[in-house]
């Protein structure tokens, strides 16, 4: 076995198909601690009954992080002891508890302090970023999606569509793979734009698609619309958290996320937007208004018939105050993202899921029963390997569970498999694919 001192030093070349080589990655590993941060689920039956899971479903739920209790405990308490008063007077004052994540869900996202906000959940964001950044006029009609985007994603572009009175039949174009591929090329989504240029509105992808796994060269596309004079947009419901970002230097127009997938602040909670510094602070932007996006300032002056003062920044498309009792599970995972930063949480996923893959083909040859559908440039990827399979796709997907992997299903044939590096180890990687070797035939 090649001695390593750090995960720095894994190449392909080095990786072993045995769980002691799964071990050794383990103790190299700088952020292996981190696992314990976490809430692991157990299995509860079946041959890996009472081990920890081998949970591989990141991508759709995230684990819960320990503090989480707490952060949520002290909100009651606060509730409980002042009452009204803890708007001003809690522990983390209720009336500013958004700013707790001015700086911190910037760097998360590779933006400036101000061009974020949490709030709302990600389509209710989608919805209120569309009404400022989709303004067809003239020619210039068009709105660009995956084909296969996220189903909501595309109810959204329907229904802004519709709204405006233009049919989706007509306005709505679809990037789709090549015949016989699975995923997007970039120098194909960049062609349609230009082939569209006079027509094209907004282009609005996701960062990382969530059936494929692949991850969007966002600064060429994003560059690609603002040459034809487009608005560029992003689903980053499976980028944030999962791999490394930069909205503000790719000039990316707008932005937003949920937060329950990699980012592991619970099932539904606040999800997160971006607007480019350059819009926030063009007050004059038009925007559906509520009162907590209003200028602070001006707020609480609740004349007869009040004038909308939109705050600079994300926080002007905010509508509502923000759900106290749901930011504090979110402010315990972004703190922990914050303590480690992205750029090390990504340096081990490309190993980890690296390392899953390369096991899958030593260990798990397919035979025409599977095949990985994810790219395998692992700049191309984030954490996420999606397992198209064959032949028998429900039986195999049962067998894993009974084995203890927590992993997810998509329709008709899809398995998910995400190694998120904030909690999972190279020995959960190595085990999941003993488990597939043994449902190769």
């Amino acid at each position: 076995m090649t001695t390593m001192q750090s995960l720095k030093d894994v190449t392909t070349a080095a990786f072993e198909a045995s769980e002691d080589f799964a071990r050794s990655l383990d103790a190299i590993d700088d952020l292996a601690p981190h696992r314990a941060e976490f809430a692991i689920p157990r299995t509860t039956h079946g041959p890996n009954a009472g081990r920890d899971a081998i949970y591989l479903c990141g991508n759709s739920l995230g684990l819960m992080p320990q503090r989480a209790r707490a952060l949520i405990e002290q909100e009651l308490n606060d509730w409980s002891s002042l009452a009204v008063e803890g708007h001003l007077a809690a522990t983390r004052p209720w009336y500013s508890y958004h700013e707790l994540f001015r700086d911190s869900g910037a760097r998360l996202v590779g933006a400036l302090p101000g061009e974020v906000v949490m709030m709302n959940s990600l389509t209710v964001n989608l919805h209120l970023l569309m009404v400022s950044f989709f303004a067809p006029a003239g020619k210039r009609t068009k709105l660009l999606i995956e084909e296969s985007a996220f189903p909501s994603d595309t109810y959204a572009a329907k229904s802004h569509l519709a709204t405006r009175g233009l049919d989706w039949r007509e306005h709505l174009l679809f990037a789709r793979p090549r015949a016989g591929e699975h995923t997007l090329r970039t120098e194909d989504v960049i062609a349609l734009i230009e082939q569209h240029s006079d027509e094209m509105a907004l282009v609005m992808l996701g960062g990382v698609h969530f059936l494929t796994g692949q991850a969007h060269n966002i600064a060429a596309i994003t560059a690609a619309a603002h040459r034809v004079g487009a608005v560029a947009g992003w689903d980053l419901a499976h980028a944030a958290g999962n791999i490394e970002l930069a909205l503000h230097d790719w000039n990316v127009d707008f932005a937003c996320w949920c937060s329950y997938k990699y980012l592991n602040a619970g099932p539904g909670a606040v999800a997160g937007a971006f607007v480019h510094e350059r819009h926030g602070q063009n007050l004059s932007i038009p925007r559906f208004a509520g009162w907590w996006g209003n200028d602070p300032a001006t707020r609480f002056q609740m004349q007869l018939i009040p004038d909308f003062v939109p705050r600079a920044g994300a926080d002007g498309w905010q509508i509502s105050n923000p759900p106290i009792m749901a930011l504090a599970p979110l402010k315990a995972s972004i703190d922990l993202f914050d303590a480690v930063g992205m750029k090390r949480l990504r340096a081990k996923s490309r190993v980890l899921t690296g390392y899953l893959h390369w096991l899958l083909r030593e260990m798990a040859p397919s035979a025409g029963v599977w095949e990985v559908i994810t790219p395998h440039d692992p700049e191309a990827r984030g954490c996420q390997l999606s397992i198209l399979v064959h032949d028998r796709p429900h039986e195999r997907f049962e067998t894993l569970r009974e084995h203890g992997v927590m992993c997810d299903f998509r329709e008709p044939n899809v398995i998910r498999v995400a190694p998120t590096p904030s909690y999972n180890t190279f020995v959960d990687v190595f085990r999941f694919a003993q488990i597939m070797s043994s449902l190769a035939g």
